[in-house]
Order: C-alpha cells, then sequence, then structure tokens
C-alpha cells in the first residue's frame, strides 16, 4: 500500500505555489508542470519532506524544482520519491501577469539547476505544439476512461478557480483507472510529463477529464489525459483547460498487456505521437541527486 501518487501531485502544487509567490509577493498560476518522475513509493504512516527551490525566472514566470523525499519510521535515511519543475506566473489582482524580480545564481548547483530549467523550454514548447496538434475523435478504439462532475467549492483557490494541485488529481484518478483497464493485475504510476495549463476551471463549471491509452511500449502504459470545462448553463460548450502524458508500468510479477490494437488510423496516429514524445523527453537531462539534495535548502528570497 502507498500514498497515491495524485496526492503527492496536490504536494508538489502547493510547494511550488509557496516558494513562486514568496519570490514575487504575490498570487500566482500554474502555467506548466513537466517531467514527474515517481522515483519511489510512499506508504502510510511514512514521514515525507516537500522542498521547493526557485531555479530560473523570466519576465512574470518563475521556474520551481519541487523534490520530495519519504523515509519510513523506523528509517534513518530519506529517499527521493518524486522530482519536478513546475512554471508558474505571477499575476495582479485584475489576474494579468506582472513583471518578476530577477532571481540570479548563487552557487555552482544553482547554475546547474538553472541550466537545466533552460534546456528545458524549448523542449517543453515542441512537446507542447505536438500535443495542441493532436486530434481525438470516437474513433479510437484502445481502453479509455472519463470522469465527469462538478467543480465544488472545497477545490477553490484566491481566484475561484480550481487548484491545479486538485486538478492534476483527477488526471491521476482517469489515468489509473484507464490504466487498470489495460492492465487489471496491477500498475503503479512512473511519470507524469507535458502537463499544461490552458485555462482556468472555474468552481461550479462541468468538469470532464478523458484519458485513453493510445501506446503499450515495453511494461509501460502510455496514457493521453485532456481535460475540459463548460459552464453549467451550456454543459455541451465544453474548452480545454490542461492536457497531459502519464505513464503507467505495470508490476514485475504482472503480465504485460498485449499491445493496443491499432486498428484505425487515429489509433495509429496516436501511437506514432506517444513515439515521438517518448523522442522529444530523451533530448531532456535527468536532473541527478545531487541537485535535488540541494533543492532542501528551501525557498530562498
Amino acid at each position: 500500500m502507498h500514498v497515491q501518487a495524485g496526492r503527492v501531485l496536490e504536494w508538489i502544487d502547493r510547494a511550488g505555489y509557496a516558494c513562486a509567490a514568496a519570490w514575487s509577493t504575490s498570487y500566482c498560476v500554474t502555467a506548466y508542470v513537466g517531467n514527474v518522475h515517481y522515483d519511489g513509493n510512499i506508504g502510510p504512516g511514512d514521514v515525507v519532506e516537500v522542498d521547493a527551490k526557485v531555479i530560473h525566472t523570466g519576465s512574470s514566470s518563475i521556474h520551481v524544482l519541487v523534490s520530495v523525499h519519504a523515509r519510513g519510521l523506523q528509517e534513518s535515511e530519506f529517499s527521493r520519491a518524486m522530482h519536478c519543475i513546475l512554471v508558474l506566473v505571477a499575476v495582479n489582482e485584475q489576474g494579468r501577469p506582472h513583471r518578476v524580480r530577477p532571481w540570479k545564481p548563487q552557487s555552482l548547483e544553482d547554475s546547474a539547476r538553472q541550466k537545466l530549467a533552460l534546456e528545458r523550454i524549448p523542449v517543453r514548447t515542441r512537446i507542447k505544439d505536438a500535443m495542441l496538434a493532436e486530434h481525438y475523435s470516437e474513433e479510437g478504439t484502445a481502453s479509455r476512461s472519463t470522469l465527469r462532475f462538478v467543480a465544488g467549492s472545497d477545490t477553490a483557490n484566491w481566484a475561484g478557480n480550481a487548484h491545479g494541485g486538485t486538478v492534476m488529481r483527477w488526471i491521476h484518478e482517469a489515468a489509473a483507472t484507464c490504466a487498470v483497464l489495460c492492465s487489471p493485475e496491477g500498475v503503479h504510476a512512473t511519470y507524469s510529463g507535458g502537463i499544461h495549463f490552458h485555462h482556468p476551471i472555474r468552481i461550479g463549471d462541468i468538469v470532464e477529464v478523458d484519458a485513453r491509452a493510445i501506446l503499450v511500449n515495453g511494461r509501460d502504459i502510455h496514457i493521453s489525459i485532456l481535460v475540459r470545462s463548460a459552464p453549467q448553463q451550456g454543459p455541451d460548450k465544453l474548452s480545454l483547460t490542461t492536457r497531459c502524458m502519464m505513464i503507467f508500468t505495470v508490476d514485475q510479477r504482472q503480465t504485460v498487456p498485449t499491445a493496443i490494437p491499432e486498428q484505425t488510423a487515429e489509433d495509429r496516429r496516436l501511437a506514432a505521437h506517444a513515439r515521438e514524445i517518448i523522442r522529444l523527453r530523451s533530448e531532456l537531462t535527468r536532473i541527478g541527486d545531487h541537485l535535488l539534495r540541494a533543492a532542501k535548502e528551501h525557498c530562498q528570497e
């Protein structure tokens, strides 16, 4: 038994927001969460540390490295459980972006982390463009899970929208259901990426979270998730708010599901799309342990 990845994503978003808001001294909105690696499980009762540090700033954007470490009560050493980079945008009371003070590296480790942030910008743009270019219809034949509900007031942030972390939890719930449909014997989340927040979800909106398996690659099931929302007065007028790609891995002792049948043109196109995203992600440098440990210096003002 372990803590669900969706719950840890909420912790990451909260830590990233607190760090960005402290730096900008203003409200911030989550624009992007990338390359969330689930490095280890967090069990019930474990001691958990979530640390966030500014690693780069643009004119109004703040790039934050968040790392999660955990240990059992009987253990003395923390192990890394998850890490990622968030991009948040500082906004004023009218919700418009405003300039933030520039962040400058103060050490060699800071410079290395900033380099990681900068090299991800062009790759992130290419991944975003590739994901936006894809079209999803009813012609796909792979496993699919769709959640539909009303965004409740318990998910509201300062601006009256659903928290980014809450949206990421919804994404995980839909994707996990889809993964189980592909392999009911045992799967676990290992990666989330390309989480782009295009528009906010207002409290009271109807929310639709659509998860679709598009590729089985070895033991990995690649799942594309689209989040749409619409006002209650026009439930059929759904607009895209968030999109994401998740990977669930079949447990070692379980049988790997057969490849997704590429029966239609859409099946084949989406499988090729997943392989292209894999290729783009391979261009990114993995964040080493020494840079994550350094992130535990906490957010600096």
